[in-house]
């Protein structure tokens, strides 16, 4: 009985030691892969995969690893039989299209995509990623993938930065508005971040260059008829140009008015969190952060240190929240277009 119990804790003790082997060798890799010496990377994960073979996390990180060292080749020789496999997941897919998409292989591209998404038919970033594919052809049937990313899967941050860049460029003066917001919100500290806020401040310019901002715009729809007939009765705050204080005060009695007459027919998380910031005092600091960098640095940074308490309790307040989308509030619609 002894001799029994001592070998089942040895084995026990044997079993975590070498779990925790292949652990640290996995973490040891992620930092050189971290630090670009990917030879290293993929010398340590192929020491792990020898510990735990066939293990679908490690050969996912060695194909992006030689994806990452630019080595196509092997990287598509260990991704391809990974979506086969019953316990693929999104990321396999993700990896295995972006090497498609290095080496050019567009056909494939696309039917892995299709393949993906009827197996996880609410992935944003398989949306996403199918919805960037297509443009790098300048399909723009790229926003319908994009769209419906968005309603599948609310809170992915990329489907609303391309579909707002989309929008941008085009005669749309609401979407690019909506979306760019959101979008800073689910991402609001990376290198896209400075790129959308000014495309929400040139948005904004956009909606007010013709005196009639319904001009063109899709009132079919009647959230978006809603949202420019409310914004269209403010316009008498910006008729001295577009700026952090005047959009300030046409986004305060938006809000208010929305929130009267609007907002029981088409509850939205972003004017309610809208709403939020503005009863507890912090819409200034928010409207700030948006557009006062953008559109004048020097004035912004002199606002920042005037309004420094203002300021640290907004920033403090938005790194400590996070900004979730409930599924149920998709506004758009691409069928008709």
């Amino acid at each position: 009985m002894r001799k029994l119990i001592f070998s089942l804790v040895f084995l026990s003790i044997t079993i975590g030691a070498f779990c925790q082997d292949t652990k640290t060798l996995f973490e040891t890799a992620r930092s050189f892969q971290r630090q670009g010496d990917y030879q290293n990377a993929v010398l340590v994960l192929n020491r792990a995969l020898e510990q735990q073979p066939n293990d679908l996390q490690i050969l996912k990180e060695i194909a992006f690893t030689y994806y990452l060292q630019r080595d196509f080749v092997k990287a598509k020789q260990v991704a391809l039989p990974l979506p086969e496999r019953a316990d693929a997941d999104v990321q396999t897919y993700q990896i295995m299209g972006m090497i498609y998409k290095a080496i050019e292989e567009r056909k494939d591209c696309e039917r892995l995509y299709k393949e993906g998404l009827k197996r996880f038919p609410n992935s944003g970033v398989l949306y996403n990623e199918y919805g960037e594919m297509l443009w790098t052809k300048q399909d723009y049937s790229a926003i319908k993938f994009w769209e419906k990313g968005i309603e599948a899967d609310p809170n992915y941050a990329s489907n609303y930065y391309n579909a707002a860049l989309h929008y941008y460029f085009t005669f749309d003066k609401v979407w690019p508005i909506i979306y760019g917001e959101i979008f800073l919100n689910l991402e609001s500290y990376s290198k896209r971040t400075a790129e959308i806020k000014d495309l929400v401040l040139q948005s904004y310019k956009k909606l007010f260059v013709d005196k009639d901002v319904l001009n063109k715009q899709d009132t079919k729809n009647p959230f978006v008829s809603a949202f420019l007939n409310t914004i269209n009765k403010q316009s008498g705050t910006v008729t001295q140009g577009i700026t952090p204080e005047s959009l300030t005060v046409l986004r305060t009695r938006f809000i208010l008015e929305w929130d009267d007459k609007e907002a029981s027919k088409y509850p939205f998380r972003l004017f309610e969190y809208q709403r939020q910031l503005l009863k507890e005092g912090m819409f200034d600091a928010y409207n700030q952060w948006i557009f006062g960098a953008v559109q004048d640095l020097s004035a912004f940074q002199q606002w920042t240190n005037t309004h420094a308490e203002e300021y640290a309790k907004f920033t403090n307040f938005q790194k400590g929240r996070v900004f979730k989308l409930p599924g149920n509030q998709y506004y758009q619609s691409v069928a008709s277009k």
